[in-house]
């Protein structure tokens, strides 16, 4: 039954789309054309294909990155969130949205209720963003880890999934 779920959960893409996913993962900005000769099709093939992927949620658009720290966000964090109350997920969640510091926000296994990823211009800034923007949402309480750098930071590489998934 697990396989059948994993299975189910992505998509089956063809040697052409892993081709075309390849390509654009290292640079969002190739010219399709530039995509079309490297695969052998037209430029329409490749355009009907990127549609294709983007309709289906395997592209989630495309954008810029923008180096926090090139823009003053010195200080990156990763923060453990327990709720007071559990069932507020929903309404902690928009709040969340509203705070732009915070740049990540998962539901995950063990002892937190949430697991947040923020950027804060330093540590006084980190400090005040967890005291004023964070304490409110009504927090029993929340442990907070600083990150010195990402050592490794990129996509997951696009790759056959083995069949069998135990």
């Amino acid at each position: 039954m697990h396989t059948n779920c994993i299975k189910m959960a992505h998509h089956q893409l063809d040697s052409l789309d892993k081709k075309i996913l390849k390509m654009i993962a290292d640079d969002a900005r190739v010219p399709f054309l530039e995509v079309a000769r490297a695969c052998n099709v037209s430029g329409a093939a490749i355009h009907q294909r990127i549609q294709k992927l983007t309709s289906l949620g395997v592209l989630k658009g495309s954008q810029f990155i923008i180096d926090p720290e090139k823009i003053g966000y010195e200080t990156c964090a990763y923060i453990g969130l327990y709720l007071k109350d559990p069932s507020s997920f929903d309404q902690v969640v928009e709040a969340l949205r509203k705070i732009p510091e915070v740049v990540e926000c998962h539901y995950t296994t063990g002892g937190y209720d949430m697991f947040i990823k923020i950027y804060a211009i330093n540590n006084h800034h980190l400090l005040n963003i967890i005291h004023d923007k964070l304490q409110p949402l009504g927090l029993s309480r929340s442990e907070t880890i600083v990150a010195f750098n990402a050592v490794i930071d990129r996509q997951l590489p696009v790759m056959d999934l083995p069949l069998d998934i135990d």
